[in-house]
C-alpha cells in the first residue's frame, strides 16, 4: 500500500511540474523572440547589458517558479493523500469489524463530502451491525423459553414428578407448537424483508374482505366482552393488492388490538378513500403505545409490555412482517397513540384500483 501511496504522490507532483516547466518555458521563449527582434545577428553573443539584465532576472524567475512549483506540488499531494489515506486505513479497520470507525472532516469540499459519506456508511453497518446482534439476542431469548418449559416436562416425567398422561403430553405439545411459530416467523420474516414474497396483486373490493376478517375474530372479541364496531365511508372501495396479503395485515392489527384491549373494551375498524388510496385503520381503546415506543414499534421483536405479550404467545416480529408486506404492495403502514392506557390507532394504505378509461 505504500508504493502505491508513493506512486500517486509522485504522478500528482510530476503533474504539477510539467504544468510549471510548460509556463517556464513559454515565458523563455517569449524573452529569446523579443530579444531577437532588438539583436536578430548572433543575439546572446552581441547583447547589451541592459537585454543580458532582462534575460538573467527571467532566468532567475524561472528557476524560482520551478522550484516554487515543485514545493506547492508536493504541499498539494500531501493535502489531498492525507484524507484519502485516513478513509483508506478507516475503510480496512471497518472491514474487520470495528464499526464504530470515523474520519475527520478535511477543509476541502470535495474531499469533504467524500468523508461525510464514508461516516454515513460507518454509521449506517454499525446500525445493521447493532441491529443483527439485538436479533441474536432476542431469538436466542425467544427459544430459550419453549425450551426450558420442554426441558422441565422431560426431567419431570424422567425424574416421576410429571405423570406420563395425556395431558403431560398436551403440554409438552404446547411448547413444540410454540417454537414451531416461532420458527415459522423467523423464516417469513427473513423472505419478507429479502423481498422474497410471491405477491399475486389483483383488483378486488376491499370491503368483504375486511368484513369477512372481523366475522373471523368476532368469537374472540365476545369472550374478552369488547365491542366490535365499524367505520366505512363507502360500501364499496377497489384496491389494487394481494387480498391474502391484505388478509394477513388485517388479522394481525384487530389480532393485536383484542389481545391488548381490556375487557369491556371497543374497537372500531375504519376504510375509507384518501388521496388515490385506500386507508383502513384499526382503533382500540386499550394499553397504548408510550411516546418513546413509537418509533420502534416496528422493529423486530420489540414489546411495549414484553411479559403480556410473552404470556399471550406473541413473537413479537408479526408488525414487523405486516409493514413489509404492506410496502410490498406499495402502501404504508403507521402507528399513533395518545399514551399509555389511551388506546392506539394502526392505519395502512392500500393503491386504488385504477378506473377503466
Amino acid at each position: 500500500m505504500g508504493k502505491l501511496w508513493r506512486q500517486l504522490r509522485w504522478r500528482i507532483v510530476a503533474a504539477q511540474m510539467v504544468v510549471v516547466v510548460v509556463g517556464v518555458a513559454l515565458v523563455l521563449l517569449m524573452a529569446y523572440v523579443i530579444l531577437s527582434l532588438f539583436a536578430p545577428a548572433n543575439v546572446f553573443a552581441d547583447l547589451s547589458t541592459f537585454r543580458r539584465s532582462i534575460f538573467t532576472a527571467v532566468s532567475v524567475a524561472a528557476f524560482g517558479a520551478i522550484i516554487a512549483g515543485l514545493m506547492t506540488s508536493f504541499w498539494l499531494a500531501r493535502e489531498i493523500l492525507r484524507p484519502l489515506r485516513q478513509i483508506t486505513a478507516s475503510s480496512q479497520r471497518l472491514a474487520q469489524g470495528h464499526y464504530t470507525e470515523r474520519v475527520p472532516i478535511p477543509a476541502s469540499d470535495e474531499l469533504a463530502q467524500m468523508a461525510e459519506n464514508f461516516n454515513q456508511m460507518a454509521a449506517a453497518l454499525e446500525q445493521v451491525e447493532q441491529q443483527r446482534v439485538a436479533l441474536i439476542g432476542n431469538v436466542s431469548h425467544e427459544l430459550r423459553t419453549p425450551l426450558a418449559g420442554l426441558n422441565g416436562y422431560l426431567e419431570g416425567l424422567m425424574d416421576g414428578v410429571f405423570p406420563g398422561n395425556e395431558e403431560t403430553f398436551a403440554l409438552m405439545d404446547h411448547e413444540v407448537r410454540r417454537l414451531r411459530r416461532l420458527v415459522d416467523d423467523l423464516q417469513a420474516l427473513s423472505r419478507v424483508e429479502a423481498g422474497q414474497i410471491a405477491l399475486q396483486l389483483a383488483d378486488f373490493d376491499l370491503m368483504p374482505l375486511v368484513e369477512r376478517v372481523l366475522r373471523q375474530l368476532g368469537p374472540s372479541a365476545e369472550s374478552q366482552d369488547l365491542e366490535m364496531q365499524t367505520d366505512f365511508a363507502a360500501q364499496s372501495l377497489a384496491v389494487h393488492a394481494d387480498s391474502d396479503r391484505v388478509a394477513q395485515v388485517l388479522l394481525n392489527l384487530v389480532g393485536n388490538a383484542i389481545r391488548y384491549t381490556p375487557e369491556g373494551g371497543r374497537i372500531v375498524v375504519g376504510v375509507k378513500g384518501e388521496g388515490g388510496t385506500a386507508v383502513v385503520s384499526v382503533t382500540d381503546t386499550g394499553m397504548g403505545i408510550p411516546p418513546e415506543a413509537l418509533p420502534y414499534i416496528f422493529e423486530r421483536f420489540y414489546r411495549v409490555d414484553a411479559s403480556r405479550a410473552r404470556r399471550s404467545g406473541g413473537s413479537g416480529i408479526g408488525l414487523t412482517i405486516s409493514r413489509h408486506l404492506v410496502w410490498a404492495m406499495g402502501g404504508e403502514l403507521t402507528a399513533v397513540s395518545p399514551g399509555p392506557d389511551q388506546g392506539s390507532t394502526f392505519r395502512f394504505t392500500l393503491p386504488l384500483a385504477a378506473r377503466p378509461k
